[in-house]
């Protein structure tokens, strides 16, 4: 499963292969045709209140994925239109924070590896 992260702000790459904006909101100040998506699921979000506790916070990385983990088991049909997508070639989430390293794109990409380790969303 190729998959990787990228702000929606970057430049689109044609190594991007298919773009999946996983943000809840739409990004601010940006078109459809800046954003070059092919896809919005907003589903992938984590929760309202999740993304307000959590804030970007490093310290709560670590329960934010697990809260985060909790609700997308909760929703498997989430995982399985990014495994429908994954199997046409490089998923590309996009997300808006300005944290590269912690937010819920980064996340939700350890999440959909893992769950494709373990056999894809069919458990």
């Amino acid at each position: 499963m190729k998959i990787q992260t990228k702000r929606v702000y970057d430049a689109h790459e044609k190594e991007d292969g298919i773009r999946i904006l996983v943000d809840r909101i739409w990004p601010r100040g940006m078109t459809k045709e800046k954003l070059r998506a092919d896809f919005w699921i907003k589903d992938a979000a984590p929760s309202s209140a999740l993304r307000k506790w959590f804030g970007h916070d490093p310290s709560r990385w670590v329960t934010f994925k697990e809260h985060y983990f909790s609700e997308l088991d909760g929703k498997p049909h989430v995982a399985d239109q990014f495994f429908e997508l994954a199997a046409k070639g490089r998923l590309t989430l996009l997300f808006s924070a300005r944290d590269i390293r912690y937010n819920q794109a980064v996340a939700l990409k350890d999440y959909l590896i893992s769950k494709f380790k373990k056999g894809g969303n069919k458990e």
